[in-house]
C-alpha cells in the first residue's frame, strides 16, 4: 500500500514545539524586533529539531522570499565564477540565498531567464553582462531591484558595477609596446548593436586598444580580428591573424577564455609563446594563473565586482527609492610568462 507523502512542517508546528505564539516564531524568522535572545534560541532549536523550512511562496506573498537571482552569460567562463564567489561571500551570514541561471549570450534566452526569476518572486536580480536592450533593463529594474555588472552607461533605475575596460586595454598595449612590440593585434567580440557598442565591456576594450595604439604612435599597426568571446572565437581569431601578409608579434585577447583559444591556434601552427608571439588576456581568471599556461592578463577583480553587486542589491532592496550608484573599479596588469620582449 502506498504511503502518503510526509506533511510539510509549518510555522504552527514550530510554535507548538517551542511553546510560543506563531507571532513570536514569525519575528524570529524575520529577525524582527520583539523577541528576546533566549526566545530566539528556543525557537531556533525547535526549527532545527523539526527540520522546518520556510515556504518561499508564502514568504513572497508577505513581501520577501530572501532569494536573489543571478544571471550570467555562460557557465564555461571562469571569470564569472569569480564574480559569483564575491556575491556569495558578501551575502554570507544573511538570510539571502542565490539562485543561478545562464542567459546563453542571447536576448531571447536571457529574457526567459529574467522573466522566470521575476515570476518566482525573487527579491532582487544581479545581471552579469546582459545583452538585453537598455529599455528592457530599465523595465525590469522598475519592477524588481536590479544590479547590472559589466555593462557601462549610467541608469536611473538600476545600479551598476564595471571595470575601467578602456584603461585595462591600455595596460596591455603599453606593456607590450614597452617590450618593443609594434604589431600588436586584438581579438574582439563582434558587436553590431549601436547602443551595446557603447556599453558592453568587449566594445570598451576594443576602443581602449585602438586609443592606446594611437597614443603610442602605432595607429597604422591597429589590427582587429572580430570573433566571439569564447575559446573557439580565440582560436579562429588567432588563425585569421596568422594568415595576415605580415603576422603580429603580439596578440591581446579580449578575455582569458579567448586567449586560451589563441594559444591553441599558435600551438597548432608550430609557433612558440612568447618566443614567436606574445599573448595577453583579460580577466585574470584561475586558468590564467595555472602554471603550465601562466597567462599575462588584466585583473579586474571579479570577486570585488561581485561583492559590490551584492552590497548594492541588498541596499536597493531595503531602500527602493534611493539614487542609483555606479561603481567603476580600476584594473591592474598581472605579468606572467606569455609575454616577453621582441
Amino acid at each position: 500500500m502506498d504511503k502518503s507523502a510526509p506533511r510539510r512542517i509549518t510555522i504552527v508546528d514550530v510554535a507548538r514545539h517551542a511553546q510560543v505564539s506563531t507571532t513570536t516564531v514569525s519575528k524570529v524568522l524575520r529577525n524582527a524586533y520583539g523577541a528576546s535572545p533566549a526566545m530566539r534560541a528556543k525557537v531556533r532549536r525547535s526549527i532545527d529539531e523539526l527540520g522546518y523550512r520556510p515556504s518561499a511562496a508564502a514568504r513572497g506573498l508577505r513581501g520577501q522570499t530572501y532569494t536573489i537571482g543571478v544571471m550570467l552569460p555562460e557557465l564555461r567562463n571562469l571569470f564569472f565564477a569569480d564574480i559569483l564567489d564575491g556575491i556569495t561571500a558578501q551575502l554570507a551570514g544573511t538570510d539571502y540565498q542565490v539562485l543561478l541561471a545562464p542567459g546563453c549570450n542571447g536576448e531571447k534566452a536571457e529574457a526567459r531567464v529574467i522573466e522566470a526569476m521575476i515570476d518566482r518572486s525573487m527579491d532582487g536580480l544581479v545581471l552579469i553582462a546582459p545583452v538585453s536592450a537598455k529599455s528592457r533593463l530599465n523595465t525590469v529594474a522598475r519592477g524588481v531591484p536590479t544590479v547590472v555588472v559589466g555593462r557601462h552607461g549610467p541608469s536611473t533605475t538600476y545600479d551598476t558595477v564595471t571595470d575601467d575596460d578602456v584603461a585595462g586595454a591600455a595596460l596591455v598595449v603599453d606593456h607590450l609596446a614597452d617590450l618593443g612590440h609594434r604589431r600588436i593585434a586584438h581579438i574582439e567580440h563582434h558587436e553590431t548593436d549601436p547602443v551595446r557598442l557603447r556599453e558592453m565591456p568587449n566594445a570598451q576594450r576594443a576602443n581602449g586598444y585602438r586609443e592606446a595604439m594611437r597614443a603610442r604612435g602605432l595607429g597604422d599597426e591597429i589590427d582587429v580580428a572580430s570573433t566571439t568571446y569564447t575559446q573557439q572565437g580565440g582560436y579562429l581569431g588567432a588563425k585569421a591573424l596568422l594568415a595576415r601578409p605580415v603576422r603580429p608579434t603580439a596578440i591581446f585577447a579580449g578575455a582569458d577564455v579567448v586567449a586560451l583559444g589563441a594559444l591553441e591556434a599558435l600551438a597548432d601552427a608550430g609557433l612558440s609563446v612568447p618566443g614567436d608571439i606574445s599573448v595577453a588576456g583579460y580577466d585574470n581568471s584561475a586558468l590564467a594563473a595555472f602554471g603550465p599556461i601562466s597567462l599575462t592578463s588584466v585583473d579586474q577583480d571579479g570577486r570585488e565586482m561581485g561583492a559590490n553587486a551584492a552590497r548594492l542589491l541588498v541596499d536597493r532592496i531595503a531602500e527602493r527609492d534611493r539614487r542609483t550608484t555606479h561603481v567603476k573599479l580600476t584594473p591592474t596588469l598581472v605579468v606572467r610568462r606569455t609575454t616577453a620582449a621582441i
